[in-house]
């Protein structure tokens, strides 16, 4: 019984004595990842010089060399036949507008109306428009009845529903507003089935859509290259949709003598629909040309040992977008330059590991994805054609935009977002949750895990495409703040001390992973 006693002793020792030494070592590599080289490797990557690495410009490209050329040195593996970067075959629908003439007035895209899915060459003429109302068929209400507007060019109002001014709704009859009010799509996609030519669709919100479209400097469409190509093969007619401000609405309805305004009030104090012919010349010519785009992802390679044949990938995006209309650039320190820089960091820390004898078990795929600012479309194209089988791949680590505080946070800097960890792994979520109770002892902020969550952030970052197939993530993300998107995300307002802690964090899960005997377990499917 004694010599039993004594073996479990030692065992139990051993383990204790291994699990210390690994943490002795994991804590020591960390402390690679700093402040000041955070610092260096940021104000290169959003510098004016790479002219916001907007995806298919030359600004991205220096940035694409620029971190091959870190991987290079810290000794990664370039693992594309020899190379850096895989090739990513994008193409843009360049949209163009040569003529959109209503009445008397020349009306400009970007400024006036907002076109979204013009088909090729479409020469649209006619002499007349047809105000529809709403839009909306119901059995309570119907703008449509005994209405044909088949091949029609047709004005509605593209928000809300008919309401008194008691706020009660005409098709409802309470104050809770239908789903032709609440569903996004459903009015437009309604009107598209009705065969009309031109939807002109009238909406406060489309002077915040056009001034987006101003700051992001283009009207164009990225996507995959053979996603055009069949789209191109199945493309089906339909009827264009320009999105129009108020403003422009009074224009078109200028002859009526009647406002946007006038002809919605109308509606909503009768609770009758209004539909009216309006005599007008109505000539427009636009379509769209599709342009190829050179872009490539960013891979760096550590092998691991025993257990080499699995593979950790952590990824950010290092495009941004760009230069907006007014030549101003928009830097992208933030997003995604304080994702990038923590990349850079985290494969300085395990490369020194590596060097020193204390190489990951697994091996660590760094990767930066092109086009997620076009809509995710590098890491896309990844779990399309991987470098790595997919099947092997244990999990994905994925960081966009770890630099700053977001106002909800403004009293407590000492958090990240956490989205993910739990959705497809109970494994992953708790080995991220006790890599921080370890190490970082950061507020863990599930806020947009929450299935429900409005903003549906889950689904926004490139770490989706890893998720969608089956592989385990954990997205890490500050919040939102008010330089998103905008000229003010600079590196002057980064919080590197934050940066650094959050890059730590996912260091430090990395570390977990790559080193444990089980990969994680995939046991779940949540939204």
């Amino acid at each position: 019984m004694l010599k039993r006693t004594i073996i479990i002793a030692f065992l139990t020792n051993s383990l204790l004595s291994g699990c210390f030494a690994q943490n002795t070592l994991q804590k020591q590599y960390a402390q690679l990842i700093t402040e000041q080289s955070a610092s260096d490797h940021l104000h290169i990557i959003a510098s004016d010089e790479f002219e916001g690495r907007e995806t298919g410009k030359e600004g991205i490209e220096k940035a694409a060399q620029y971190i091959a050329g870190e991987f290079k040195k810290l000794g990664l593996t370039a693992p594309v036949n020899g190379a850096y970067f895989q090739p990513v075959p994008l193409a843009e629908n360049k949209f163009q507008v040569n003529t959109f003439r209503i009445g008397n007035h020349d009306l400009e895209s970007g400024v006036d109306f907002y076109i979204i899915n013009a088909e090729n060459n479409e020469h649209i003429q006619d002499e007349e428009l047809i105000f529809i109302g709403y839009g909306i068929s119901d059995k309570h209400y119907d703008d449509l009845k005994d209405i044909d507007i088949s091949g029609k060019v047709v004005l509605l109002i593209n928000t809300d529903e008919p309401t008194n001014n008691n706020g009660v709704s005409a098709i409802t009859g309470t104050t809770e507003k239908s789903s032709w009010a609440t569903s996004r799509n459903k009015r437009i996609q309604h009107i598209i089935g009705k065969g009309p030519k031109l939807i002109l669709a009238v909406s406060p919100e489309t002077e915040t859509l056009l001034e987006r479209v101003r700051k992001a400097g283009s009207t164009g469409k990225m996507q995959i290259k053979e996603d055009i190509a069949t789209q191109d093969t199945a493309k089906e007619q339909t009827a264009t949709v320009a999105y129009i401000t108020p403003k422009t609405a009074n224009l078109i309805l200028k002859t009526t003598g009647k406002s946007y305004q006038d002809l919605k009030t109308q509606i909503d104090s009768t609770g009758k629909p209004s539909t009216k012919q309006v005599k007008v010349n109505v000539d427009t010519q636009f379509g769209t040309q599709i342009v190829d785009v050179k872009a490539r992802n960013v891979l760096g390679y550590l092998e691991g040992t025993d257990l080499k044949d699995e593979l950790l990938v952590i990824t950010a995006h290092y495009d941004h977008i760009g230069v907006n209309a007014g030549g101003q650039i928009n830097n992208g320190a933030d997003d995604d330059g304080s994702g990038v820089t923590g990349v850079l960091e985290i494969a300085k820390a395990f490369t020194k590991a590596k060097q020193d004898g204390n190489g990951p078990r697994r091996s660590i795929l760094f990767m930066t994805v092109t086009g997620e600012e076009k809509g995710l479309l590098g890491s896309d194209y990844y779990a399309r054609y991987p470098v790595f089988p997919l099947a092997q791949t244990v999990a994905n680590l994925n960081i966009d935009m770890i630099g700053r505080i977001d106002p909800p946070h403004a009293n407590n800097k000492n958090y990240v977002y956490l989205v993910g960890s739990d959705k497809l792994s109970s494994t992953l979520h708790q080995i991220s949750e006790q890599a921080n109770r370890d190490n970082t002892q950061l507020t863990l902020d599930y806020k947009y895990n929450d299935p429900d969550d409005p903003e549906r952030i889950y689904y926004r970052s490139d770490h989706y495409n890893f998720a969608k197939n089956g592989i385990p993530v954990v997205f890490y993300f500050n919040g939102v703040h008010e330089d998103y998107h905008d000229i003010g995300d600079t590196v002057d307002k980064i919080d590197f001390e934050m940066l650094t802690k959050r890059a730590q964090l996912v260091f430090y899960t990395a570390w977990d992973l790559v080193n444990r005997d089980q990969r994680p377990v995939v046991d779940s499917n949540k939204k």
